[in-house]
């Protein structure tokens, strides 16, 4: 799980499906005067699938939302939910309520959030919905996000074979496949 943004309105850079020539002026952004959005997101390792909230703020309050939201789609289950060092994670509510519904916070090394697989879909995420677009709201370009990871869970694949031939599991002897 981990957040994606601050998510504004602006004018992104990219390719476009246009004949070259010279380039369009981008509009001016000086002003925020819509603010910023924040997409909170969790990836199921066994679907693939990408699970998220696009929310005006990311307080403990919103990232427990969705955790709740989590936990009514896997009921009875344990579940591990990897997380960076950010603030709302460690909150108490967060933590207390998570310990009493059979959730467990794993939390990376400071500076590793790299080592958490969603970050890679966040970067498919800004290649196919954001990049090349300028759009004009936020329910705009809520809906590009929310077309692309319709798109993305429907041909999700399950996340269990992770650099099959790295050299590193002759190394360890790490298994290919988890038990």
């Amino acid at each position: 799980m981990d957040k994606f943004g601050p998510l504004s309105l602006q004018p992104r850079k990219g390719k476009a499906w246009r004949p070259r020539s010279s380039p369009r002026r981008l509009r001016a952004t000086y002003n925020r005067r819509d603010g910023v959005m924040h997409m909170l997101a969790a990836l199921d390792l066994a679907t693939g699938k990408v699970y998220y909230r696009i929310r005006e703020r990311k307080r403990w309050r919103e990232f427990l939302a969705l955790l709740k939201t989590l936990r009514a789609r896997w009921p009875g289950e344990k579940l591990y939910v990897v997380l960076d060092n950010f603030s709302p994670h460690k909150q108490p509510n967060v933590r207390a309520w998570a310990a009493a519904h059979d959730i467990e916070l794993v939390f990376l090394p400071t500076y590793g959030s790299w080592l958490n697989w969603i970050e890679s879909e966040f970067v498919a995420l800004r290649y196919f919905a954001l990049n090349g677009t300028d759009h004009r709201s936020h329910t705009e370009q809520n809906a590009a996000i929310g077309a692309y990871i319709r798109w993305h869970n429907a041909h999700a694949e399950p996340k269990t074979n992770f650099a099959p031939d790295s050299a590193i599991r002759i190394w360890t002897n790490y298994p290919a496949k988890a038990a």
